[in-house]
């Protein structure tokens, strides 16, 4: 049995010397954190070092050949594969002594060094996967980011804790599809849904003022407001006043026939902004009525739904499945300050 000791200033780079070095057999004993190179003290550097030996499949190979013979010969003779296996051969007998051997070289050599334990995480990686649990990332996505970690950063790119968290955030960034608002008909009938409490009707002023008023080389467009939440109180007078302060009507309706006789009047604005009822996602029966209201804008209106940034990620889960039947577009995140 070959022992081997291997270093390297990566966990990446040594595994790689490993393999090339002596196949898929090795197998790791140890890993531990090291200092390499160096002259008079200086110039050192962090790295990695790995104990292990290469497994010997003498034992394996031969104890297969021995079936096989053993096979071939019971076969010849027309008789049945005896239910007690024949004695091994001493060829068998004098590797299995001497991997035996080995092995126990291997078992006193651990115990000489004590107990085996993972090598020390960066400290800039457990901060950072502390700051990532705390802002409730799933399990699964952190593991994607260290991992990242590991295989692109060296053990002097890790000690710079501000490119560390930098990297990530771009990283983040790239996961995230922004939403491109496509070429549509005239008027453009756009749907905001969402639970209670996320800020939907804030979220269609501010649209409403962003379409509506102009802003530097940016003409205004012709927009309108339609509500249909006429049972929260203050619902209704929030939005008007909201139209009143940038000059953009603002109509409020409570069935089917009413949303679709306003769409219709309001046919020659450019933009229709619809405020709706806020619904916990698991309130079905609310959800289905106000979905049958909504076919009312028309079957070329667009639908988006809105999402606290705060919410944890279990809710977020709940809520995407829930309002999924409104096949949204994007989705909208609120209260982002």
């Amino acid at each position: 049995m070959e022992h081997f000791t291997e270093k390297g200033i990566s966990h990446r780079e040594v595994l790689e010397k490993i393999s090339s070095k002596y196949g898929k057999n090795a197998r790791i004993l140890t890993r531990k954190n090291i200092t390499m190179g160096g002259f008079l003290g200086l110039f050192k550097k962090d790295g990695v070092e790995y104990t292990g030996y290469v497994y010997d499949k003498v034992i394996q190979d031969r104890s297969t050949r021995d079936l096989q013979e053993r096979k071939a010969i019971l076969e010849a003779a027309g008789k049945k594969e005896l239910t007690t296996a024949p004695p091994p051969s001493k060829a068998a007998n004098d590797a299995l002594t001497e991997e035996v051997k080995s092995l126990t070289e291997v078992v006193k050599t651990l115990i000489d060094r004590g107990p085996v334990t993972e090598p020390k995480k960066h400290e800039n990686i457990a901060k950072l996967e502390e700051v990532l649990e705390e802002n409730d990332f799933s399990r699964n996505f952190i593991s994607d980011m260290i991992d990242r970690l590991k295989r692109e950063f060296s053990l002097e790119d890790l000690d710079d804790y501000s490119l560390v968290q930098q990297s990530v955030l771009e990283w983040i960034g790239d996961k995230i599809s922004i939403y491109r608002e496509k070429a549509s008909r005239v008027p453009r009938v756009f749907i905001l849904v969402g639970p209670t409490g996320v800020g939907k009707t804030t979220t269609i002023a501010k649209l409403a003022a962003i379409k509506g008023i102009a802003s530097g080389e940016q003409s205004p467009l012709s927009v309108r407001m339609i509500t249909i939440d006429n049972y929260r109180i203050g619902a209704k007078k929030q939005i008007e006043t909201y139209g009143d302060i940038m000059g953009i009507p603002v109509a409020c309706v409570e069935t089917f026939s009413d949303l679709e006789k306003k769409i219709q009047q309001f046919s020659d604005a450019d933009l229709i902004l619809v405020d709706t009822i806020g619904k916990s996602p698991t309130d079905f029966m609310k959800l289905a009525e106000m979905r049958k209201l909504l076919n009312a804008c028309g079957s070329g209106s667009e639908v988006h739904l809105a999402v606290s940034s705060t919410t944890k990620t279990r809710d977020i889960r709940e809520i995407l499945s829930q309002f999924e039947p409104f096949k949204y577009q994007s989705v909208i995140l609120t209260k982002l300050d």
